[in-house]
């Protein structure tokens, strides 16, 4: 498995040509308590930048942002009863969507963890 990062602060572990999504412990750390997940329908198609849900927290909104092409294959129902998963475990149980990947291609695009590191620095 290799994990890779965007810019918009979401991280992508990539397993054959599935990829799971979610967003990683800076953005949650930013957000502050979150309290509502809007996510998009199993078998849903998307490609790279578009709006693929939303995070509400108590002091922000903010969207999800596809950083790749696909379709959502599973999301993660516990977020709905429990969106404040996402502050104890983003980058673990937390996940948001498993997807397609469209375009392997893409994963070149996003960053490892050193880039990503550098970028929040």
């Amino acid at each position: 498995m290799t994990t890779y990062y965007s810019e918009e602060h979401e991280w992508v572990t990539v397993e054959g040509d599935t990829a799971t999504v979610g967003i990683t412990q800076h953005a949650a750390d930013q957000l502050g308590e979150i309290v509502f997940v809007e996510q998009r329908d199993q078998g849903e198609e998307f490609e790279k930048g578009d709006e693929i849900g939303v995070i509400e927290s108590v002091k922000a909104a903010s969207e999800i942002y596809a950083p790749i092409d696909g379709e959502v294959l599973e999301i993660n129902g516990a977020l709905e009863e429990n969106p404040g998963a996402l502050n104890e475990a983003p980058e673990g149980y937390a996940w948001i969507y498993k997807i397609k990947i469209a375009d392997a291609a893409q994963l070149e695009d996003l960053m490892d963890l050193d880039g990503y590191k550098a970028l929040v620095g």
